[in-house]
């Protein structure tokens, strides 16, 4: 919201300042400013939209591997009171046994006794048939919570792999991109990942001159170089983010402002991307942030700088926690 009032600031104040600015100057500047602050909308929402994918999918993970421990402690339990269960049938079925023997020995008895052996062993007859039953519900009980082990660890192994699989991804792009730009190391140009993402900082002084949004030749150079690793990646979201210090313009002509530096330099860098690679303008977005997110308050060098943004593609683990 601050981002926006700012912009509208600026517009007013061209506004103000319509002498000295031709209509149709102002138009197209408006126009890119409504271009960018709708990309950079889109960009938040994209960027919240990953970072919470990101904590759902830890937090599904989470879940998952507390759910296989507790299963294996449940099928733990449940091993132990079978065995416990069919130690107690193998008990009864030798009493029954030794029951039944000693009833075919005593056939010649009286009836009373019998009858007598014949309710015992009717009575044994019936624990046992009880202990076979619940020996019988425990090993069902035991077989579906190990299938639903079996499907929890298949579910833990799936995130697992859909995890290492996209961190290997960013890894091994980022090598190509350290790689390619290898020559641009010691001349203001930084690859660096963090939070799942590639950052690319061009230093302003490889890029531009000061208060200019022409690129400069070498500068060039390595935007045209960093496209061509990135063109055969169709799975990527890229912005390019512009920012500038905290040194106020002056100019009369544009740009006027930072905020208004940082766009048509991040623009003009998308340009250079897509003119000199296959890449899709679909995947790539120009943004600016003016001053208000400088890397080091006691360096303004630093801040004056080009970021770009490589993010990596999420379809997969998104279809693995829909299906969950």
């Amino acid at each position: 919201m601050k981002k926006r009032s700012l912009i509208i600031s600026a517009i007013c104040v061209l506004i103000g300042m319509g002498s000295c600015v031709a209509p149709k100057k102002y138009k197209e500047l408006e126009a890119r400013e409504k271009a960018c602050s709708e990309e950079l909308a889109k960009f938040k929402k994209s960027s919240s939209d990953f970072e919470s994918l990101s904590k759902d999918l830890q937090n599904k993970y989470d879940l998952a591997a507390r759910d296989v421990a507790k299963l294996k402690q449940d099928t733990s339990a449940t091993g132990n009171a079978m065995r416990l269960l069919q130690r107690d049938y193998d008990e009864l079925l030798s009493q029954h046994e030794s029951l039944e023997g000693s009833f075919n020995k005593l056939k010649n008895l009286s009836a009373k006794e019998t009858a007598e052996l014949q309710t015992e062993l009717e009575n044994t007859n019936k624990a046992l048939q009880q202990k076979a039953d619940a020996l019988l519900k425990l090993d069902e009980e035991l077989k579906a919570k190990q299938k639903l082990l079996e499907e929890r660890e298949k579910r833990v192994n799936e995130l697992e792999e859909a995890i290492r699989k996209k961190d290997a991804g960013i890894q091994l792009l980022k090598a190509k991109v350290a790689n390619a730009l290898r020559g641009f190391e010691n001349k203001g140009l930084t690859v660096v990942q963090k939070n799942g993402k590639i950052y690319v900082s061009l230093e302003a002084k490889l890029l531009f001159k000061s208060g200019s949004t022409f690129v400069e030749p070498e500068g060039k150079d390595a935007l045209i170089q960093l496209g061509q690793v990135l063109e055969s990646e169709l799975d990527l979201e890229i912005v390019v983010e512009g920012h500038t210090d905290s040194d106020k313009l002056s100019s009369p002509n544009s740009p006027k402002n930072n905020w208004e530096l940082s766009v048509l330099r991040a623009t003009s860098v998308v340009e250079i991307l897509l003119a000199h690679s296959t890449m899709s303008p679909m995947q790539i977005m120009a943004a600016g942030r003016g001053e208000f997110h400088p890397v080091d308050v006691n360096d303004k060098a630093k801040n004056r700088r080009i970021e770009v943004i490589i993010s990596p593609n999420l379809n997969e683990l998104f279809e693995i926690i829909s299906n969950d």
